[in-house]
């Protein structure tokens, strides 16, 4: 039996093409640090501002993704087909949209001539901003993520447990969110990653204030306009971050379901 299929032996050409276009860039990336102030880059007053803001906003973010993300994915996992599809694709509309235009959409929504201006709110361009920004773009992938892992599951094991005389809670905690594991903590970890990455929206809705709404995004983005941190402390901020995403990806991919299935024990 063929293991390697019967696909053209050429077309490895341009995938090898492809894989070059990808690689390369970040090749040069790391090429440009100085490792020699390697260090001195990353730990600059305005790098570790930037830093600490993006992580504790990050860190807020995702903690938002996951109160409304776990009742929107149970919701849209639990729909009748047609109301999942349509929910579904509201929840996926912030990952196709440029992110500019989440940021305006969101300046809409809370600025001072906004839908909810009149409410005497002071939300943008504070950090409060930064963090609605990040839960905008990074919710989607918590609720898709769990979503997915909700319909997996199915529900024949919350009617053994609903059969056993579990509560609807007691369901949730102990066989409902347990099955979806795997999901959820998928889902939290690219929710982060997108968080502390996200540019466009905080842009637009948060500004780009040092030590307030400058996260590391921003930080580099200034340093290549000629202010704010150094083009060195940018270059080390871009290399964290791009250690961030393949410890992202490495961890969601070595992700595996660890426990057996609830029995009747875990759900009394």
């Amino acid at each position: 039996m063929n293991r390697h299929g019967y696909a053209p032996p050429i077309l490895a050409v341009p995938a090898v093409i492809g894989v070059a276009f990808l690689v390369l860039p970040l090749a040069a990336l790391v090429g440009r640090v100085e490792w020699s102030t390697l260090w001195a880059d990353i730990t600059s007053p305005e790098a570790l501002d930037a830093l600490q803001l993006s992580v504790v906003t990050g860190l807020c973010a995702t903690v938002v993704c996951l109160v409304l993300g776990v009742p929107l994915a149970l919701l849209i996992a639990r729909a009748p087909s047609r109301t999942a599809a349509v929910l579904r694709a509201v929840v996926t509309v912030p990952l196709v949209l440029p992110p500019m235009v989440g940021g305006l959409s969101l300046l809409f929504l809370f600025g001072r001539n906004g839908w909810l201006g009149a409410t005497g709110l002071q939300i943008p361009f504070t950090t409060t901003a930064v963090v609605l920004a990040q839960t905008f773009v990074a919710l989607p992938f918590l609720v898709l993520a769990l979503e997915g892992a909700l319909r997996t599951s199915g529900v024949d094991y919350e009617q053994a447990a609903a059969g056993l005389g579990a509560g609807r809670w007691t369901t949730l905690w102990r066989v409902t969110l347990p099955l979806a594991g795997p999901g959820l903590v998928s889902g939290v970890i690219l929710c982060f990653a997108r968080a502390v990455g996200e540019f466009g929206a905080t842009a637009l809705f948060a500004g780009n204030a040092p030590g307030v709404t400058q996260t590391m995004p921003l930080a580099i983005y200034t340093a290549f306009n000629g202010a704010g941190v150094s083009q060195g402390a940018a270059v080390a901020l871009s290399l964290m971050l791009l250690v961030t995403a393949i410890a992202v990806l490495l961890l969601v991919r070595a992700w595996r379901p660890a426990g057996a299935p609830p029995t009747a024990e875990t759900v009394r």
